[in-house]
C-alpha cells in the first residue's frame, strides 16, 4: 500500500514538474541565452552532398533507395574537421549551431544503434556528431541537433507529403507499422539527448497535414526530452501553438520562420513576446550545392539586424560538401561578417526592439538606455531622430567611438514638417549633408538615453 501510495505520489510531482516547465516564465528563463546569442550557425550536411544539388535531391528526382545508395557507398569526408568549422562560426559572431544529426533522407551522421544506415557504415567509419559537439563546444559555443521526424529510408514511414515515392503504384501497395517508425525516431532522439551531454538546442523538421501534434506522440516525445535535457530549448515544429495563453507541452520555446523575416515582432494572443529565428540559406540551397548564388555579408549584417530589432535572432546555413569543407565562398562571406561584428557586436548581442519607431534611413536596435542607431543609407541632410529630442545625452560612432553631431534641424521649426520633440544627427556640422557612410554596409551609432 505504501509502495502504491508513492508511486502515486511521485506521478503528481511528476506531473507539476512537466506543467511548471510549460509556462512562460518558465520558456521565458530557457530561452535568455538564445536571447542573448541572436546570431547562429546552421549545418546541413549529408551524403545528398555528393549529388551536390542540395538536400531535397532523392524528392526532386524521385530517386528510388537504390538510386540513392550509391552515395551511402562513397560517403568518405576526408577533409571533415569540425574544428575549422568551430572556428569560422566564431570568427563571424556566431553563438551557436544546429548539425543535421537526420535529415528527410533518413541518414544518420551518428552512431545509432537503431539502424545501419549512419555514418559509421560508410566509409568515413566516424561519427561525425561527436566530433561535432566537442570541437564546437570547446569553442564555447552551444551545440544543438536538426532532428527530420520524416524519413524517406525508414520501412514503416509511409509514402506520404514529401516522399520521393508518393504516388508511385508499387509504394501505394506496402503496408506500414507506424507505432514501430514512432518507437524508432523516439529512440533515436532520446540517443541524441542522452549520449553527447549536455545539448542546448533541439531542431524537429516538421509537421504536415495530419502529422503532427500527437500523430508523432509530441507530448510523450518532448517529456521524454525534458527528462534528460530539462534546460534544452525546441523550436516549433511539432505542430503546436505558441500563440495562445496555454500552449501544448509539445509547442516549442521560439518559432522558426524560414527564410522569410517577419514584419514586426512576434506576439502571443496576450501580447507576450515570443523568441523567434529566422532560418536563412547562406546561397540557394541548405545541403552543398554547386552554385554562385550567394548572399552578400551587407545582406546578411543587414538581415541580421532586421532580425535583432524584431526581436528575432538569425539562424544561418552552411552546406558542406562531401568531403567535409565549408565553400570557400561561405567562407569568404563568413569572414567579413566577422570583421563587421567586431565593431559593432555590441549592438546585437543582447540587444531587441527599441522604444522608438524604425527610421526611414535604417533600424534600431536597444539594450537598456542605449539605442543602437543601424545607418543603411546616405542621407540628405541630417539623420531625423523621431521623438527623441531631450532623450538622448551623447551620440557616438560605434566602430571608433567619435561623437556625432546632435542638433535641431539646420533651418528652424519648419513647421509641419519638424514636431517640437524631433532631434537631428549628423557626423559633422548640422548642416553637412551625408552623401556617404563610413560603414556603407551598415553604420552603428551608440545613443546613450537620459537616464
Amino acid at each position: 500500500m505504501k509502495i502504491k501510495l508513492l508511486a502515486i505520489v511521485l506521478l503528481i510531482l511528476i506531473g507539476q514538474n512537466l506543467k511548471a516547465q510549460n509556462t512562460y516564465e518558465a520558456r521565458q528563463q530557457r530561452t535568455e541565452w538564445f536571447r542573448e546569442a541572436r546570431f547562429g550557425m546552421f549545418i546541413h550536411w549529408g551524403i545528398y552532398a555528393i549529388p551536390a544539388r542540395g538536400e531535397w535531391v532523392r524528392n526532386q528526382e524521385k530517386m528510388t533507395l537504390e538510386d540513392y545508395q550509391k552515395y551511402f557507398d562513397a560517403f568518405n569526408p576526408v577533409d571533415y574537421n569540425p574544428k575549422e568549422w568551430a572556428k569560422i562560426a566564431k570568427q563571424a559572431g556566431m553563438k551557436y549551431v544546429v548539425l543535421t544529426a537526420k535529415h528527410h533522407d533518413g541518414f544518420c551522421l551518428f552512431d545509432s544503434k537503431y539502424t545501419d544506415y549512419k555514418a559509421t557504415n560508410t566509409p568515413a567509419k566516424r561519427d561525425l556528431v561527436r566530433e561535432y559537439v566537442d570541437a564546437f563546444r570547446a569553442e564555447g559555443l552551444k551545440v544543438g541537433f536538426y532532428y527530420s521526424l520524416i524519413d524517406w529510408h525508414h520501412p514503416d514511414y509511409p509514402n506520404v507529403g514529401n516522399h520521393p515515392m508518393a504516388g508511385n503504384p508499387e509504394w501505394d501497395k506496402k503496408k506500414y507499422n507506424w507505432d514501430n517508425y514512432l518507437k524508432y525516431m523516439h529512440n533515436q532522439v532520446e540517443e541524441l539527448v542522452t549520449n553527447y551531454g549536455k545539448i542546448d538546442i533541439l531542431w524537429f523538421d516538421y509537421s504536415f497535414g495530419d502529422y503532427k501534434g500527437e500523430k508523432w506522440k509530441a507530448t510523450e516525445l518532448v517529456n521524454m526530452v525534458r527528462k534528460y535535457q530539462p534546460e534544452i530549448i525546441i523550436d516549433n515544429r511539432l505542430g503546436g501553438n505558441m500563440e495562445v495563453e496555454n500552449p501544448e507541452v509539445y509547442a516549442g520555446d521560439f518559432e522558426g520562420p524560414e527564410q522569410i523575416i517577419p514584419s514586426e515582432t512576434v506576439l502571443d494572443n496576450s501580447g507576450r513576446l515570443i523568441p523567434w529565428e529566422s532560418c536563412i540559406t547562406l546561397n540557394s540551397a541548405w545541403g552543398y550545392k554547386k552554385d554562385n548564388n550567394y548572399k552578400s555579408a551587407t545582406d546578411i549584417i543587414r538581415t541580421l539586424v532586421n532580425c535583432v530589432s524584431k526581436n528575432g535572432n538569425l539562424l544561418l546555413n552552411v552546406g558542406p560538401d562531401a568531403k567535409g569543407n565549408i565553400p570557400v565562398k561561405s567562407i569568404e562571406i563568413l569572414q567579413e561578417v566577422g570583421d563587421w561584428m567586431k565593431y559593432n557586436s555590441e549592438s546585437i548581442y543582447g540587444c531587441g526592439p527599441s522604444q522608438f519607431p524604425k527610421p526611414e534611413w535604417g533600424w534600431f536596435t536597444q539594450k537598456g538606455n542605449i539605442v543602437y542607431a543601424h545607418i543603411l543609407e546616405p542621407n540628405i541632410g541630417q539623420f531625423y531622430l523621431k521623438h527623441m529630442k531631450g532623450k538622448v545625452e551623447i551620440a557616438n560612432l560605434l566602430f571608433d567611438g567619435s561623437e556625432m553631431i546632435l542638433s535641431k534641424f539646420w533651418n528652424g521649426d519648419n513647421k509641419p514638417f519638424v514636431a517640437k520633440d524631433d532631434l537631428f544627427m549628423n557626423f559633422g556640422m548640422p548642416t553637412q549633408l551625408t552623401y556617404s557612410l563610413p560603414d556603407p554596409r551598415n553604420t552603428v551609432v551608440k545613443l546613450e538615453l537620459i537616464k
